[in-house]
């Protein structure tokens, strides 16, 4: 694998620099991690946005989320058809073996990916309609969301909406799992939906209730 290179020598730094102050620090914690185990309460789905940094949002160390990042904080519809699922292998793991209490949606403000989809449904990306497009495949699972926005003529509240619906349809998506199903209607599993504004720190949660995502 000569096509692999040494790490870049900032991250080497930090990365000593943790070594040698937070690891040191917390060395019976870690070693407890490593004997015992990962026994995490709650799963978080978010979008691999960099500005996207639940842990520090609630103030999480490790070892309390098990977390799965992808574009646009999608979950797909249950498929077992054999191939290769990545979100729905780490919802698997997540609620059948280590089975977490909650599994959290987070969806953010000024997301790419939701733009992308914003983008490809209104015809104005033609290349995400290649079926040679991962991104394009994976953000037609959005593509319902879209169908509830399209009306919306501001195009910042248009974007704002889907970044929530891609929240719901995630949500929508985990029942179609039977294990999830399961799991909740035995009240061993709670689902929940928030959507972050990166620009002011605020957070929304969805209320079933009201049909609405109000602030936290």
């Amino acid at each position: 694998m000569q096509f692999a290179k040494p790490l870049p020598t900032y991250l080497v730094k930090r990365y000593r620099g943790w070594k040698a102050t937070s690891f040191a620090e917390n060395r019976a914690w870690y070693r407890h991690l490593a004997d015992e185990g990962q026994h995490p309460r709650a799963m978080v789905i978010s979008c691999c946005d960099s500005r996207v940094h639940v842990t520090a949002i609630f103030g999480a160390d490790q070892g309390e989320f098990f977390i799965h990042r992808n574009i646009a904080n999608l979950v797909p519809p249950h498929k077992p058809d054999g191939l290769q699922h990545g979100t729905s292998a780490a919802v698997e793991y997540a609620v059948a073996v280590l089975k977490v209490a909650h599994i959290i949606v987070v969806g953010h403000s000024n997301c790419g990916g939701v733009q992308g989809c914003l983008d490809m449904c209104s015809g104005h990306a033609p290349e995400l309609e290649e079926q040679s497009s991962f991104v394009g495949r994976w953000m037609d699972i959005l593509r319902p969301g879209y169908e509830k926005v399209k009306d919306l003529t501001d195009p910042i509240e248009q974007r704002q909406a889907l970044e929530k619906e891609s929240v719901l349809v995630s949500l929508e998506n985990l029942m179609t799992f039977p294990f999830v199903c399961k799991a909740v209607e035995e009240d061993k599993l709670t689902l929940h939906g928030l959507w972050n504004d990166i620009g002011d720190g605020g957070v929304e949660e969805f209320v079933p209730s009201e049909a609405r995502f109000r602030p936290v």
